[in-house]
């Protein structure tokens, strides 16, 4: 067999009239021996057979068969044309038709051998010089048999350079069976990548004369042409996975993230529905998260320190009642209020906002894994409702945002967002941390990074107040006194929230004097939303916009000046009158001085 790898090999076969009926049997025979030691089949050598005189006929193509039984027995039933010998045509035809991947023919750049087998026993009826040039140039390796009366000039003109290797004359046609065998091994060579060092490797591919190298599936050949490297499948950006892609030899699969799994369709994912594992022992209602669940409770009820039973709540937590501050129950029916200087408006339901006070306020909210994430939702809505009290605007009062646990990090800067609309969708955006409780070190982060200019804290000389909240529901696994000292050194009014398992005194420690005003405390996440109320009054104080200072017409120094004012004018008055009363006194004693000495006079 010849192993030396795939080739497209056509016969091209001459059935003029001058070749005998016994004469066409023994090239039969030799097309048949010649296939049989052949290695075929659509990865391997492909056979083609054509046979021409006046005209030429496609026995089969290169795509037509696979195995040698079917090859041989169509070549059996070839009806020889017995006409005239255009040699050229056939070799015309076998350019434009038997060697196109239309035809079976392998592309080009896949480097496998094209090869032509001319048979002929005589001399051509048209001209083969030029066709031949032109088939050679495509890519057709070209061997050119004479039988007997065959013309070796002819042959030569068709056949491939070296000459010697590819012209044979074959005396006679009982000759041409043994020749069969000689030209086998001319045909299949010396197998190269037996007989010398390839480095191919993967595959070692060899052609007559020389070899190349192939990669495995999933494989591309380096620029070296003998290494292979995984082709990534992922790279191009077109596998469509939702979450992840890894490349595996060539192709890809899809991966989700924890808590999610892959679609039907092996791209989408979706999150695992964690309740409907039936085991969740939720009162109310089981909601689902990533990596875990929560219960929540209906409308009028409050979960309880278990996170699974739930209680009846008061009318305001049982209805929408849509009070901007705080709802208040009385029996029976609920009512608004808003927080210590601020009014209720005419809906009965908003509050006249702390737009007189500019501020920056950042606040420092606990991350660590003990609020869990179903509380650190309700810190995020905690937050947003002290947002809600404020005029914020890059003139007005600015709001950051910073999340420690066992690291800190910046959410928001002061300078980052000027509505109150950007920063709450700021903060329900943020994305919970777990971990430690290092609130010493955000104290630290929070002195030296987020009341800094650069971050977006107005200098000092604007009279802008700045207000530092921290939010904390354990004991601090660092030490807090120094930076706590720090900041208020610094400056900064600090009020300290505690929730839960906070340790009051490291609360103390942080909030600003009196201590009181400064800190708060809420035994569960469900009921501190009341403690908004505890920072309003201290965050929007007395009347005051950064230099300018506005005063109040009652207050009892502004009274005293007008007082001071008011008797500087009325002396003012009275001493003008004074003059006035004088001057007329002098008048009238002129005036009756005069009518005396008229009357004198007379």
């Amino acid at each position: 067999k010849c192993r030396t790898g795939p080739l497209d090999i056509v016969f091209v076969i001459d059935s003029s009239r001058s070749v005998r009926p016994f004469e066409f049997e023994t090239m039969r025979r030799f097309m048949i021996d010649i296939i049989g030691n052949l290695d075929v089949g659509p990865n391997a050598t492909r056979v083609g057979v054509i046979q021409y005189s006046s005209q030429v006929q496609n026995i089969f193509s290169l795509k037509t068969f696979f195995t040698r039984a079917d090859m041989e027995k169509a070549i059996n039933s070839i009806i020889p044309l017995a006409q005239g010998t255009m040699t050229g045509l056939a070799i015309q035809y076998a350019m434009n038709v038997a060697f196109t991947t239309q035809e079976g023919a392998r592309p080009l750049h896949k480097k496998i051998p094209r090869i032509a087998i001319i048979v002929t026993d005589g001399r051509p009826q048209d001209r083969v010089t030029e066709v031949s040039t032109q088939a050679r140039n495509a890519g057709i390796e070209i061997y050119a048999v004479g039988i007997q009366r065959a013309d070796m000039n002819s042959l030569r003109a068709m056949a491939s350079p070296p000459l010697e290797e590819h012209v044979f004359l074959v005396e006679s046609f009982e000759l041409i069976q043994q020749f069969g065998k000689q030209f086998q091994d001319k045909l299949c060579g010396v197998d190269m990548c037996v007989e010398q060092e390839h480095g191919c490797q993967h595959s070692c591919i060899s052609t007559p004369g020389s070899f190349y190298c192939e990669c495995n599936p999933g494989y591309r050949l380096n620029m070296d042409g003998k290494t292979c490297s995984p082709i990534d499948a992922c790279a191009d950006g077109r596998h469509g996975c939702q979450h992840q892609c890894v490349s595996v030899r060539g192709s890809y699969s899809c991966r989700c993230r924890a808590g999610y799994y892959l679609s039907h369709n092996k791209r989408s994912c979706t999150m695992i529905d964690y309740c409907s594992f039936g085991n969740h022992s939720c009162q109310h209602e089981c909601v689902s998260i990533p990596n875990g669940h929560y219960c929540r409770c209906r409308s009028g009820f409050t979960l309880q320190p278990d996170s699974k039973s739930c209680r009846a709540t008061d009318l305001c937590n049982g209805v929408d009642h849509g009070c901007e501050f705080k709802c208040v129950s009385t029996d029976g029916s609920y009512h608004c209020v808003c927080p210590e200087g601020q009014q209720l408006q005419a809906d009965g339901k908003s509050c006249s906002k702390c737009g007189a006070r500019h501020v920056d306020l950042v606040m420092v909210i606990d991350g660590s894994k003990s609020v869990r994430p179903q509380n650190f939702e309700l810190v995020k809505q905690f937050v947003n409702r002290i947002v809600d009290l404020l005029e914020v605007s890059p003139h007005g009062t600015r709001v950051g945002l910073v999340q420690y646990s066992s690291r800190v990090r910046t959410e928001f800067p002061l300078n980052k967002y000027h509505s109150a609309d950007e920063i709450k969708k700021a903060v329900m955006d943020v994305e919970y941390m777990e971990k430690g409780t290092m609130t010493g070190l955000a104290l630290k982060h929070m002195v030296e990074h987020s009341f800094s200019e650069l971050e977006g804290a107005r200098p000092p000389s604007h009279n802008i107040p700045r207000i530092g909240l921290v939010f904390t529901d354990g004991r601090s696994q660092d030490d807090i006194s120094e930076w706590a000292k720090r900041a208020k050194e610094s400056g900064i009014v600090m009020f300290a929230v505690g929730v839960g398992k906070a340790v009051e005194e490291e609360l103390k420690a942080i909030a600003s004097e009196p201590v009181e005003q400064h800190f708060s405390y809420s035994a569960d996440f469900t009921t501190m939303t009341h403690l908004v109320e505890n920072f309003s009054l201290n965050i929007c104080p007395e009347e005051s916009k950064g230099e300018t200072e506005i005063r109040s017409p009652c207050e009892c120094e502004a009274l005293v000046q007008f007082q001071t004012n008011t008797v500087a004018i009325l002396q003012s008055l009275t001493e003008k009158n004074i003059l006035w009363a004088c001057s007329l006194a002098q008048m009238t004693a002129r005036l009756e001085d005069l009518e005396k000495q008229i009357a004198n006079s007379k």
